[in-house]
Order: structure tokens, then sequence, then C-alpha cells
């Protein structure tokens, strides 16, 4: 039974407590007849099992994704579709939708208590690195959706990297492949889109072909889906993945052709 299905089915253990469990309470309301006490706690779903790494990425993706929204003073339109581009490759139904909309607005909410969310989901993640980049790559992908990132979601958001564990360095090189891939499917000249292609997997123009080979298999390994939904991705979001790895792999054929 998939993360949602235990939710529903009240066999998940949401009574685990901290701040995630108390922003799912929050976005649910009274979702069930009986109440969140009548959810019944799952002993063997201890940290780090998959299906409760998963409700806790559903959780704290859509609720980051608001607070990053509102981090410049106001959601945009572009912030919003984004969110609604989420849902829709996920193919969320109806209660589901719902969700991650309340999720989200949740996150808007002054005083959200984003390091807290933060610490309890790098714990629930048991070491999971490459499913904690891909959490940053959407949030990160959410202050993008406006053609622009300003000093403050900037701060804000190497601030996330860093609770996290990403170094400056890594952040950066994380927000130039987001935005690389953000700016891939555009009208572009040939040279503005292989530029991009480089940006988009994280090189510079002037390595050689093996350095090229060794960036594009990594990222290829970092976001292939089977792999990530075993390590906890939610299965609604293997689209997700999937589109992510179809564009390293453009990219990468794209530099290749040109240097052949």
């Amino acid at each position: 039974m998939s993360w949602w299905g235990k939710l529903v089915g009240g066999t998940f253990g949401f009574m685990m407590g901290g701040p995630i469990g108390a922003l799912l309470g929050a976005a649910l309301g009274n979702y069930f007849d009986g109440g969140l006490d009548s959810i019944s706690m799952d002993e063997t779903l201890g940290i780090g099992a998959t299906e409760r790494v998963q409700y806790v990425f559903f959780t704290t993706t859509f609720a980051v994704m608001g607070y990053v929204a509102k981090s410049d003073g106001q959601v945009t339109r572009d912030e919003i579709a984004l969110a609604e581009q989420v849902m829709q490759q996920m193919q969320l139904n109806a209660e589901q939708r719902k969700l991650a909309i309340r999720l989200f607005d949740e996150g808007k909410k002054d005083g959200f208590p984003v390091q807290e969310i933060l610490a309890q989901f790098k714990q629930e993640s048991h070491r999971r690195r490459n499913l904690v980049q891909m959490f940053l790559e959407i949030v990160i992908a959410t202050a993008l959706a406006d053609g622009e990132l300003n000093v403050r979601e900037q701060d804000i958001l190497e601030s996330l990297a860093s609770d996290l564990g990403w170094s400056t360095d890594d952040f950066q090189q994380l927000l130039s492949m987001v935005s690389g891939q953000a700016q891939f499917g555009e009208q572009q000249t040939a040279q503005e889109k292989l530029a991009v292609a480089y940006e988009l997997l994280g090189i510079d123009a002037s390595v050689n072909d093996q350095a090229l080979k060794k960036a594009y298999r990594r990222l290829m390994n970092q976001h292939h889906p089977d792999k990530l939904v075993a390590k906890g991705l939610p299965e609604e979001m293997i689209d997700i993945a999937t589109q992510k790895t179809q564009d390293i792999k453009s990219a990468y054929e794209l530099i290749k052709s040109h240097r052949a």
C-alpha cells in the first residue's frame, strides 16, 4: 500500500509528533471522520522506512514551496502556476491536490517553522542525499518560476540548503543546474541552448569528454526515477524525475553532437 493508501486507510503512524506531524495535521483538518486521534500507530514504520519518508517528502515539499514563494513578500502567478504544474505532473487525485494546496498555504503563513521542519525532514530522510537534492531542486525551481531570483530569495534558498547539509559551493552548482533546466526548453539560438546545456549538467564548456561523461552519469544516477522512489520519493513524483533524466540526456547529447 502506498503512503497515500496508508493515510486514507488510517494505518499510518502519523502520531509520531514533531513539526511535520503538526503541519500535516493542520493541513488535514477534519479530513477523517473521527479526527486525527483515530489514526493508529504503525510501529513498523520507523525513521527511514520508505512509505514514511514518502509522506514526509510530500508534506515538506509543498509546504516549503509555499514558504519560498512567499519569501519575497508576495506569491506571484508564476509561482502558483509552477506549484500547479508539479501537482499536474504528479497526477494527484482531487483529495491529494486539496492536501497539497493546504500544505502550500500553511507554508505561506507568518511564523512557518521552516528550520524545525527541515531538521525533521533531514532526520526522516535518513541520509538519502539524492532524495534531499530532488527536494531542493523543486523548491529552487519555485523561486525561479517568475524568471528572476532576488537577493532575499537566494539567501533563503542558500539557508535551506545549508540546513540540509549543502555547502555554499554545492548550492551554487545546484542553483546553476536548476536554472539551466528551467531555460532548456525555451526558444533560443543554437549557441544559447548549448550554453544552457552545460549549465544544466553543472559543468564548464572547457571540460574534456571524460569529465563530461562523468557528470552525465552522475546526474543520471542521482535522478533515476526507480532509485529515487526506492529511497522515498512519492510514486506520484516519478514523472518529475523522469522529465529531469530526459532533460539531462538531451543536454548531454546536444553537447556531444556539437563536439563531434
